[in-house]
């Protein structure tokens, strides 16, 4: 029986797909939205059965075409532009598309496994799965609230299948070159380095010092890892985060990026106080725009994770950064 992954053309599910593969899964529906054509190329090393633009699969969906064909859906495919505030679109596509394919899933009685975000949580300082730490400070943290909470309706009633909501913290790694200003803190730190033998972060803002905000920064591997983990144990069901469970500086993105580069250069490491020195590390103003809407420090609380039995330890910014770092230049040359 085949397996569903959306967002299949984009940066988690391309990486999820890569996964699948690796252990022998070809039977593999692709479902994506293709109208930004360059993202083609995250599937070209994929093994799968065949592709489905996102608009023809839930109209297929609807009309039965897969009844009794489907042994689980990866649901990563989403808006996932947090500045984007068409409200319509983000509804349409993030709840409404997510809310059709888990009753597809619970009339199947499918594992039914999908994306949600650590924009739930907003301006809190507690990331806990509990509904009191929740308030997105945008539509696309609301489309993915919106649906955590049908889900957790629905648990008390009673589920026919499986169903699990990771909430992405801040994950970056290979094959999220689509993304654009959406793309992680590491992949813009490369990018500038590579092109300008320097790398700008934000200012002191929100009560901290330069480049001191600090986010849980998760590495597109252990994502995947916990998305293969909850497939292969369906008995598990919930709302988890899905982090490294530390809170990092953007500074500590910055050194990681610019010393894994110089060791490819052969160039010694050095400290952040000798980055700034050099002037190989500068701070810009905080933009005004995102003033108000920007979380400053996240942090998951993966206890309910580990929990499940998810018991792997997680990349730290140094390793993580170091190993994408290898991906880009072998990928760029």
């Amino acid at each position: 029986m085949t397996i569903v992954v959306t967002g299949a053309a984009g940066f988690i599910g391309s990486n999820i797909v890569k996964a699948l593969n690796a252990r022998g899964e070809t039977d593999i529906i692709a479902v994506d939205n293709l109208t930004r054509g360059d993202k083609f190329v995250n599937l070209v090393d994929c093994e799968i059965s065949d592709y489905l633009d996102k608009q023809d699969f839930i109209s297929l969906i609807g009309s039965g075409d897969f009844d009794g064909e489907i042994r689980a859906i990866l649901h990563q495919g989403a808006c996932s532009d947090t500045m984007n505030h068409d409200g319509k679109y983000m509804m349409e596509n993030n709840y409404q598309y997510t809310l059709e394919l888990f009753e597809f899933c619970q009339a199947e009685e499918i594992p039914f496994l999908y994306a949600s975000s650590a924009a739930t949580y907003g301006k809190g300082s507690v990331f806990k799965e509990e509904r009191q730490h929740e308030g997105p400070l945008n539509v696309y943290g609301y489309s993915k609230f919106l649906f955590d909470q049908v889900l957790r309706r629905r648990m008390k009633e009673g589920l026919t299948a499986q169903v699990a909501g990771f909430r992405y913290f801040n994950v970056y790694g290979p094959q999220e070159q689509h993304k654009g200003r959406m793309a992680s803190v590491a992949f813009h730190n490369f990018n500038q380095y590579r092109e300008t033998g320097k790398v700008k972060l934000f200012g002191g803002y929100d009560g901290y010092a330069d480049g001191t905000q600090s986010r849980d920064f998760v590495s597109v591997e252990d994502v995947v890892k916990v998305n293969l983990y909850f497939l292969d144990n369906p008995d598990q069901s919930g709302i988890f985060n899905l982090g490294s469970g530390r809170a990092q500086p953007f500074n500590d993105v910055a050194v990681a990026t610019v010393n894994a580069c110089r060791r490819h250069e052969g160039l010694p490491a050095l400290t952040l106080a000798e980055l700034v020195e050099q002037g190989i590390l500068e701070y810009i103003d905080f933009p005004d725009a995102l003033k108000g809407k920007y979380q400053s420090f996240t942090r998951a609380d993966i206890g309910k994770l580990r929990e499940a039995g998810y018991d792997a330890p997680m990349l730290t910014v140094e390793q993580g950064v170091d190993r994408y770092v290898d991906w880009l230049i072998a990928r760029q040359g």
